[in-house]
């Protein structure tokens, strides 16, 4: 594909946020930059545009364009004021210099080419147009990352959504010799790269990166303890080694049961933290020849949660992936002993909303460790999943009505307490699993439950307790 500045100027000026752009008199010089102009050369249309202003005046005039007021964005290297005008969000900086000094201290040379907003022409003093044409993910020198470590993140993550793109080896070197540096980071700012590599269709080109630079170690330093299990105990089947092949699949495989964005972050982080317990929990059965890691679900969830807060998670997203990583060996437990109904509706009942990330989760473990081979056992596995997802969405049509609340417990004589709650469980966890239909035999259990718990659990003496 050959990219030649005139098409490129004449692509540009096409785009109706140049055209908003062109018509108004500013004072100084306005200039397109970064990756909009990457994506029309792409033959894209950008969501986001970055703009370079010589005069900060400017900044009112274009407020008046788009009929907005802008904000100023915090945790940034350079001062940057964001403006968004319905699906149309625009980065606009002021200059420190010449546009040709502003390109150079960009990230990469395919984000270095600018457009001159008032004269109609390009400006690509890095050859970035070339680099665009060719596919390759370059720096303009070392300082680059240095100045702002996060890049070396960045890279992995144009390379995950860059289908068709290479990395340039000298930038992988770089990105491995500095690794360390991006412990310089806020944890936000880790997270929200993160998260765009999780979500591309390329994810497990952008994971491989960040393995072979060493910088996931970095960013995640509990996943060492694994690939150490990995070389230290010979392990044919390598616990690391399965879980960054997953990332094959977390599109291909998990896509279908994904509803939005955050279903397949969800299930990304799940599937990389699902294992971190195993590294702890690791034991070997002389007598029967047997690897064991018993229990590591917990330990990986509490591993999970302490590099969650870490990453600055929000505690929607902690408890989400925290129950996937909690329930993630559930559909193979099934499998193995044959999955009835009463265990599909149980596992339902237990997941709710999450049971199609959780199956999502199970294809990428079950592939990642086959090697995406398929064999009696995947091909079981498949077929629970499918009658799984079919039992989801049967529920989702007729849900199971409440056979009762605190309310019914506490007018019976029981006072409030964990008790309450608990009992109000097993009834639930009976009426999924159909031992129980009737308001009437519920009522009944729960009065022979409480009277034979009761001494048990010490009563809370606050409010009753919510109906679940």
């Amino acid at each position: 594909m050959e990219i030649s500045s005139q098409e490129l100027a004449r692509s540009i000026t096409g785009c109706d946020v140049a055209r908003r752009l062109a018509a108004c008199p500013f004072r100084g010089e306005v200039f397109l930059v970064g990756g909009a102009i990457r994506e029309i050369a792409l033959g894209r249309q950008p969501r986001d545009w970055d703009l370079a202003l010589s005069e900060a005046s400017d900044l009112a005039r274009i407020e008046e364009i788009f009929g907005r007021r802008s904000f100023l964005l915090g945790k940034k290297p350079i001062q940057t004021h964001r403006l968004v005008s319905g699906e149309t969000v625009l980065d606009i900086t002021l200059l420190d210099g010449s546009i040709e000094k502003d390109l150079r201290r960009r990230d990469f040379t395919m984000n270095a080419v600018a457009f001159d907003i008032r004269r109609d022409r390009v400006i690509d003093p890095l050859y970035g147009l070339h680099d665009i044409e060719k596919g390759l993910i370059r720096y303009p020198g070392r300082e680059t990352i240095s100045s702002d470590p996060l890049r070396m993140l960045k890279a992995a993550r144009h390379f995950a959504a860059l289908e068709g793109f290479a990395l340039d080896p000298e930038l992988i070197d770089a990105m491995t010799s500095s690794r360390h540096l991006i412990g310089q980071t806020a944890p936000e700012r880790i997270k929200y790269e993160l998260d765009l590599i999780m979500v591309s269709e390329g994810v497990h080109r952008g994971m491989e990166t960040l393995t072979r630079t060493g910088l996931i170690f970095e960013v995640v330093p509990e996943l060492e303890a694994l690939r150490l299990m990995d070389v230290e105990k010979n392990f044919s089947l390598e616990t690391f080694g399965h879980t960054m092949l997953g990332f094959s699949f977390l599109h291909t495989r998990g896509g279908h049961y994904f509803t939005d964005k955050a279903s397949a972050k969800d299930v990304g982080y799940a599937l990389l933290f699902h294992d971190l317990g195993k590294a702890h929990t690791y034991s070997y059965d002389e007598a029967r020849g047997l690897v064991h890691f018993f229990n590591h679900e917990r330990r990986s969830q509490e591993i999970a949660s302490a590099i969650m807060e870490r990453l600055r998670f929000s505690t929607h997203e902690m408890k989400r992936i925290s129950v996937l990583i909690e329930h993630h060996m559930r559909i193979f437990l099934i499998s193995s002993a044959g999955a009835t109904e009463k265990a599909v509706r149980r596992l339902i009942y237990r997941l709710g909303d999450l049971t199609p990330e959780l199956i999502a989760l199970t294809l990428c473990d079950m592939y990642g460790s086959s090697g995406g081979e398929e064999n009696v056992s995947t091909r079981q596995v498949v077929q629970n999943c499918d009658s799984i997802m079919a039992a989801w969405h049967e529920s989702k049509q007729e849900p199971l009505p409440r056979l009762l609340s605190g309310k019914d417990l506490l007018t019976t004589g029981f006072h409030q307490g964990p008790l309450l709650g608990k009992c109000l469980d097993t009834v639930r966890d009976r009426q999924v699993s159909g031992e129980m239909k009737t308001r009437e035999e519920a009522l009944q259990f729960a009065k022979e439950f409480l009277k034979k718990n009761r001494n048990t659990m010490t009563p809370l003496k606050e409010d009753p307790p919510d109906d679940p």
